[in-house]
């Protein structure tokens, strides 16, 4: 049996259709992001700016942070120990949650390894605690909370994105007194659309359903205090599950969930996700609080993402390329094809020493493959003119479609077959 031609095989299909993933070697510079270092295959290295990067506002590079996570280590050492069932709790892991259930208004938070993690296991665990509980999930949520619907066992309804209506005709098809959860995002990290909380929040209530929340892509850039989407739009207390990232707009690691203390225990004492792993160490810890309490009190951060982020869309636009407009600081370029994708890509980097990661299926959809730009309140106005101007030669020299799309280039519409994108020719 040819086990490894098996293996081979596979990633042989992901070169075929161009959706190989390949990593650069980047080594950010410290006091300079967005700038890094890149180091190709001959080992040859030269400066770039990144342009893709998930530490919305810097907080990997803040002063105030680093030197938490340098002092937290060097007096606490680098390492947690073990599960927090065994080596006991470090107390900046303590201190962090008590800052995530204040930022959130929550009686408690439980700190995970990831995002990714604190999906899964929080999703997964709540649906199994509750008796025949059926979750009501959103057709573009992120594959982690797919996976804590999945893993859940439990009977699941999917709604159409961001439609209410949809959602609402699902919620009366079921019995008013079975346990129900709705799962979904505030910011989508692709098409950089927000949802409907209020709505939904409203159904929650109608038809006696938890709610639970995805904040990955707004902690710590909207909001007073950094609370995300729903504490911008004064919905944070009608939110029963609140889950967080620690790795993006706070630019450190970890993920998180908020909620009432029962939950909050139900999920620390059933999660194998969270009793069988090791906790976060101390200086990382230290190095998300220092973040987070920042970010609570300082809005100026806050204020010059939402700035760049516009510029970046307004710039881009009046230079005749394909912006997905966007309420949020997401900004899409689109594509419409996996070759086309990966070539602009490589020629920004090789060319014009921009890196921006091309966005292939599976995680978007085919027909809507795309550069995703995300800007910082680090990236200068002239880096912005930089962009717009590598991003036009690189349209020129590929001849890819400049038409702005003329309506949400969005998964949803894709998949039902109410929108359709031309195919770009490798």
């Amino acid at each position: 049996m040819d086990y490894r031609g098996f293996f081979e095989d596979a990633v042989d299909a992901l070169r075929q259709e161009k959706r190989y993933r390949v990593f650069a070697d980047l080594e950010r510079i410290a006091g300079q992001f967005p700038r890094a270092i890149y180091r190709d295959a001959a080992d040859n290295q030269r400066e770039i700016t990144i342009w893709c990067s998930n530490d919305y506002l810097g907080m990997g590079q803040n002063p105030r942070v680093i030197a938490a996570m340098q002092d937290t280590a060097a007096k606490l050492g680098v390492g947690a120990g073990g599960t927090r069932n065994i080596s006991g709790t470090n107390r900046p892991l303590v201190e962090l949650e008590r800052s995530l259930a204040d930022l959130h208004r929550k009686d408690a938070a439980l700190v995970f390894t990831s995002g990714f993690v604190s999906n899964e296991a929080a999703i997964s665990t709540i649906a199994r605690l509750l008796p025949d509980c059926i979750i009501f999930s959103d057709q573009l949520n992120h594959a982690s909370m797919i996976q804590g619907v999945r893993q859940s066992g439990m009977q699941k309804q999917i709604f159409r994105h961001n439609d209410v209506g949809h959602l609402r005709e699902l919620l009366a098809a079921v019995d008013r007194q079975r346990p129900k959860l709705i799962v979904f995002e505030s910011v989508y990290s692709m098409d950089g659309d927000v949802a409907p909380i209020k709505e939904i929040c409203d159904l929650a209530e109608e038809f006696g359903a938890l709610t639970y929340i995805d904040e990955v892509h707004a902690v710590g850039m909207y909001g007073p205090r950094g609370g995300g989407i729903a504490e911008r739009d004064g919905l944070m207390e009608r939110i029963d599950i609140i889950e967080g990232t620690l790795a993006k707009g706070f630019g450190v690691m970890g993920g998180y969930v908020a909620a009432n203390r029962a939950i909050i225990d139900a999920v620390r004492s059933y999660a194998p996700e969270f009793i069988f792993t090791t906790a976060l160490p101390p200086a990382l810890c230290a190095a998300a609080r220092a973040s987070i309490e920042h970010l609570k009190v300082s809005g100026a951060e806050r204020a010059a993402h939402q700035r760049q982020a516009q510029l970046t869309k307004d710039i881009l636009a009046d230079a005749g390329l394909p912006v997905l407009r966007t309420n949020t600081h997401i900004v899409p370029v689109i594509v419409g094809d996996a070759r086309a994708c990966k070539a602009a890509s490589d020629m920004l980097l090789e060319k014009h020493n921009i890196y921006i990661q091309p966005i292939n299926y599976p995680t978007v959809p085919k027909g809507t493959e795309r550069l995703r730009i995300t800007p910082t309140p680090l990236h200068s106005d002239e880096m912005i003119i930089e962009l717009r101007h590598a991003l036009v030669s690189v349209w020129s020299a590929l001849q890819l479609p400049r038409e702005r799309p003329t309506e949400k280039v969005s998964a949803s519409k894709l998949m039902s077959g109410q929108l359709t994108l031309p195919t770009v020719g490798g």
